[in-house]
């Protein structure tokens, strides 16, 4: 399964393809959700308020991006920006300066991670990421994987192992091709 790379992503919403939007907002709906909630600590209406106003801002001034390939730290800077507006609004009990900065670089860092784990998972097979999202995700024990699958306990432990290593090169493959700043597998 080919993940779309966010470039062209950007350059199909552009061009009005309504699947291509469809797809870029599910590819960033939960880390602006994340962002505004870890980051900043909005939660319910807020969050959502936030959220909206994002990909408001997204959909209105997609073509001001001057790169296709920096839309993910585009929409971390807008989602940060809404949600700093929002708790100025709101008038907060805890001021817009006490959100110490370091925590929103932090999250922004693990976020970033975690999206590219996740595309990293969406180029394995379906039974590898499935495997993987059962033992990791989901904190399923090899027995309780086996029973689903069909197979041995063993079998489970030997395919976690193989599928993590085809996973750790997929990032470590993003890692050489990309800054030294980006995800590290260890």
């Amino acid at each position: 399964m080919a993940v779309t790379p966010d470039a062209e992503l950007v350059a199909r919403c552009r061009e009005g393809d309504a699947e291509a939007w469809h797809e870029l907002v599910d590819r960033f709906s939960r880390y602006v959700f994340a962002i505004v909630g870890q980051g900043y600590g909005l939660r319910g209406d807020d969050a959502e308020d936030v959220f909206q106003e994002v990909f408001s801002r997204v959909f209105e001034r997609l073509d001001t991006l001057r790169s296709d390939d920096a839309v993910r730290p585009w929409i971390a800077q807008l989602a940060r920006r809404c949600a700093v507006d929002r708790l100025r609004s709101a008038s907060r009990e805890l001021p817009v300066e006490d959100v110490p900065e370091e925590r929103y670089e932090e999250t922004i860092a693990l976020l970033d991670e975690a999206m590219a784990v996740r595309e990293a998972l969406a180029e394995l097979t379906p039974e590898c990421a499935e495997i993987l999202d059962r033992f990791f995700a989901r904190d399923e024990s090899y027995r309780t994987i086996g029973e689903a699958l069909d197979l041995p306990a063993g079998t489970i432990a030997s395919r976690i192992s193989r599928c993590l290593a085809k996973l750790r090169e997929r990032l470590e493959g993003r890692n050489r091709s990309s800054d030294p700043s980006s995800v590290r597998v260890t």
